[in-house]
């Protein structure tokens, strides 16, 4: 009775074995599997600029690509498209984004609402999916207005030390222009003073 059941139990795990075998080779051969790649995981943009938000993706099914923009202002849904396809765009952001093939999206004209974090999910046709997380910070144009301030500072400085220097000029001029008719006067009252005394 002990010969059969041990012949049973080799036999079973062989099959149990080869079962697994197959099913590892079969899951390989399986197509499926996403990968995503994200370059510049955190962009500094000012107001009015043109930002790419680059990701690179690669599977060897369809994929869905969508980006979503999470913010202290909510969660909005920005655009969902699959490869080849249909792109369906939010109407918040219809004229501001272009789509890319590679899963990529460029924003125009941003502003301060755009800043918060980009989260992007390629969902492949097989069910597996990659994830994404692009940071954007937006800052107002400040640096123009201070440099107009200093270009403007400079030429006031630059004018009032050039009056500063003319008023200086003035006054020396008109110094020594005291001093000489004064000189004169002086030896003009001189010689009338010896010609009374001549006299």
């Amino acid at each position: 009775l002990m010969r059969p059941l041990q012949g049973c139990r080799g036999r079973g795990v062989v099959v149990g074995t080869v079962t697994l075998c197959l099913a590892a080779g079969w899951a390989l051969q399986t197509p499926g599997g996403v990968s995503l790649v994200v370059p510049q995981p955190n962009i500094n943009a000012t107001v009015a600029q043109n930002i790419l938000l680059s990701v690179e993706y690669s599977c060897r099914g369809v994929a869905t690509i969508e980006w979503k923009h999470v913010s202290s202002w909510g969660t909005t849904s920005i655009v969902e498209w699959k490869s080849g396809n249909y792109v369906n765009i939010s109407t918040v952001y219809k004229d501001r984004v272009t789509t890319f093939e590679n899963g990529s999206i460029q924003l125009l004209n941003v502003g301060m609402r755009d800043a918060g974090y980009y989260f992007v999910t390629v969902t492949e046709e097989y069910g597996t999916n990659a994830y994404g997380t692009i940071i954007v910070n937006v800052y107002e144009i400040i640096y123009e207005d201070l440099h107009f301030v200093a270009v403007l500072f400079a030429f006031l400085a630059a004018v009032s030390a050039i009056l500063i220097c003319f008023m200086w000029l003035c006054n020396k001029s008109l110094h020594l222009f005291q001093k000489k008719t004064h000189k004169l006067t002086a030896s003009t009252t001189e010689e009338i003073e010896l010609e009374t005394i001549e006299c």
